[in-house]
């Protein structure tokens, strides 16, 4: 679905919301009904035209706009052949973590040691696969959620636990803006559920920072990494320590 397309349907949407009919929208734009019947059909609105109708419907261009991107749905959940593909190919990979923090085609080239061909041909991969659309301009839109659900034991975690776990966990983490915390406790099945509500909670809220860091240039922000986890768990030492059912 193309932007204008995008944009139309939201106008609709919003007018439905509102109860209001093109004959009411012919009345705010002093047109007969068939000739904003036409407006709708062929989307051919002109700035002007798409001012008066957001004015009506109480809304302006950029909120128009953003109502409209925020339609658009996103993947949560990639199937298992999706994450099999984004895992085989290194590159594929890294211009994909690229595109999901808001890097552009230059950004990426100027970086690291891939030609613009090999990067586009590589964003083309992607939106076949149906995870990025390759706009005109070579600008990117996501179509996966930022904080997109990895699949249980599925590629991308077996890739991370064999690739990514020990990397991360090499550092320090003493440096200003590291944290590394851990706590231990016993909790009840209903308290376990309430803490994953929170995690998720803040997962969430890790991807709307990262959202609102965007408009920045990308000299101004930092790639960062928040390790999240909760298990049933005993360390080993302690489990060969238990007694024996019976002793």
């Amino acid at each position: 679905m193309s932007e204008s397309t995008q944009l139309v349907e939201t106008l609709k949407r919003e007018l439905r919301a509102r109860r209001l009919t093109y004959r009411d929208v012919a009345l705010a734009l002093r047109l007969s009904e068939p000739s904003v019947k036409r407006l709708f059909a062929k989307g051919s609105f002109t700035i002007g035209r798409l001012e008066q109708v957001c004015g009506l419907l109480g809304l302006t261009l950029a909120e128009l706009a953003q109502q409209a991107a925020s339609a658009v749905p996103t993947l949560q959940v990639l199937s298992a052949d999706q994450e099999a593909q984004l895992v085989s190919d290194e590159h594929l990979m890294l211009v994909a973590v690229c595109a999901l923090n808001h890097w552009s085609p230059d950004d990426i080239v100027r970086t690291y040691r891939l030609s613009r061909a090999a990067c586009l041909k590589l964003l083309l991969v992607l939106d076949r696969m149906g995870l990025i659309a390759l706009m005109p301009g070579d600008r990117i839109r996501l179509l996966v959620a930022r904080d997109f659900d990895w699949i249980p034991g599925g590629p991308i975690r077996q890739y991370f636990l064999t690739h990514g776990l020990g990397d991360f966990l090499e550092a320090r983490f003493a440096a200003s803006g590291e944290t590394l915390e851990f706590v231990q406790g016993m909790l009840t099945d209903a308290a376990r559920a309430e803490l994953a509500l929170e995690l998720r909670r803040l997962k969430s809220r890790f991807a709307a920072l990262h959202d609102e860091s965007a408009a920045a240039p990308l000299a101004h922000r930092r790639g960062t990494g928040l390790l999240i986890g909760t298990r049933e768990w005993e360390p080993r030492m302690f489990a060969r320590l238990r007694r024996e059912v019976g002793e």
